[in-house]
């Protein structure tokens, strides 16, 4: 007598009735969908059992990509179910199924040879293998938005899919696709909240409303419960250092076109990256105002490309303000980044060292005078928006420490222009009474 089982997929599972029209959107070959619901939807528990599913239907390779790479461990490949006390993924992917697991990376291979890896979008362009067919961007409000340009034409190239899911987390890019996919028929576009699943109880919303408010305080904390539980577009962000200014800046309507003044010089701030990007702002001093009329990033380029662009624009500098760090003197060459920069005939200055809580507040003192540029600086806004500490659920704090994500480049970036050349036009300090410097032209 065979011992061997029959193994069903979805394994001992089926979609919640408020999950239906998603699933069903994908079982019938939908290739593109965008699903914002509130918190403890069950986003994560059906973007995976649908991979299994597509792994049976198509061998081929399958991501589940977070905002960041170290986050799947926690959220994805060590998650549990709580009601059955199983991981998540044995529940989806059941080890009769396997031909391998491997735990350092996060990787399964079923018997048929598919395969479905935990992915960050931190380093979307750097996983190496296959190209995938079918991709999960989870909490895609939190994703580089990036990562769905780099992936797009590969999906389209083999006819893949994509499934975004998340909460809202302020008018990003989550808010734009909604916008501009809710008539397309190619796309599944579900908003659920809480009143259209009944899915969480009043009684528990009005918990978590408790200690939000105890934690960020009764305005704040009300949105905060629209956004996670009523999906909300209008709340900052939860731990958003700028949110409040960036706000502040939307309403006086500081967002919009920005032209370049030929009389005023231009101040460059960057932030270097080594294995990550490099943003660069561009901010000229216009009366008592700091106009923010232009903005460039890029990854994997030398020092030789952002000279040779900082030069080609029609711009008179001020000055190129850097991190401190510059001065370090690379192991390889022996010289530093600034005196590298020197040789590609660009002067730079060092921004002072100083803690990040210092920057932080400078640049919140700064942002009230900054206008910015709605296209070219599109994405530095993003990411003024959403540069943010994690919140500690479990312990209902926020952690000490800024995440580090796409955001926190273009943020560092403009602190360091906080810092460099102080917060008023007409008299430029920084910290330790430094003096912005005198005018140098690249």
């Amino acid at each position: 007598m065979s011992n061997s089982r029959t193994i069903r997929i979805p394994n001992g599972w089926q979609p919640r009735w408020y999950q239906r029209a998603l699933w069903d959107h994908l079982e019938a070959g939908g290739k593109r969908a965008l699903m914002v619901a509130h918190r403890r939807w069950g986003k994560d528990e059906v973007a995976l059992h649908r991979s299994a599913v597509a792994m049976i239907e198509r061998p081929a390779t399958y991501w589940h990509m977070l905002p960041e790479y170290g986050q799947g461990r926690k959220a994805i490949w060590n998650a549990v179910n709580p009601h059955s006390g199983k991981r998540r993924i044995d529940e989806a992917f059941p080890h009769e199924i396997r031909n391998r697991s491997n735990d350092n990376e996060m990787f399964i291979e079923l018997i048929n040879g598919a395969t479905w890896q935990v992915v960050g979008s931190d380093s979307y362009d750097s996983v190496v293998g296959s190209p995938p067919v079918g991709v999960t961007f989870s909490e895609w409000a939190l994703a580089d938005p990036r990562a769905w340009a780099y992936i797009q034409p590969i999906l389209s190239e083999n006819d893949g899919w994509a499934l975004f899911i998340t909460t809202p987390r302020g008018k990003n890019h989550v808010e734009r696709m909604v916008r501009g996919h809710d008539k397309d028929p190619n796309w599944y576009v579900g908003i659920q909240t809480v009143d259209d699943t009944h899915a969480i109880s009043r009684e528990a919303v009005d918990e978590a409303r408790k200690g939000y408010r105890a934690l960020f305080g009764d305005d704040q904390g009300d949105m905060l419960i629209e956004q996670e539980y009523y999906c909300s577009f209008d709340a900052a962000v939860i731990g958003a250092y700028y949110g409040r200014q960036m706000a502040q800046a939307l309403r006086e309507r500081r967002i919009c076109g920005v032209p370049h003044d030929p009389a005023a010089p231009v101040w460059t701030a960057w932030d270097l990256g080594m294995d990550d990007a490099t943003a660069i702002w561009f901010v000229q001093c216009v009366g008592r105002e700091f106009h923010a009329i232009d903005y460039y990033e890029a990854t994997g380029m030398d020092l030789a490309h952002y000279v040779k662009l900082v030069k080609d624009k029609p711009y008179l500098y001020g000055g190129h303000i850097l991190p401190h760090d510059v001065k370090a003197r690379e192991l390889g060459t022996g010289k530093s980044r600034e005196e590298v920069l020197k040789t590609l005939g660009l002067a730079v200055t060092v921004c002072p060292d100083h803690r990040v809580d210092d920057g932080i507040n400078a640049l919140r003192l700064m942002l009230p005078k900054l206008w910015f540029d709605q296209e070219k600086c599109a994405r530095g806004i993003e990411a003024l928006s959403l540069y943010r500490a994690d919140y500690d659920e479990k312990n209902q704090v926020l952690k000490p420490k800024p995440v580090h994500d796409w955001a926190s480049h273009p943020a560092d970036a403009l602190r360091y222009l906080a810092i460099g050349i102080g917060d008023a036009p007409d008299a430029p300090v920084g910290l330790q009474n430094w003096q912005m410097p005198k005018r140098v032209v690249a």
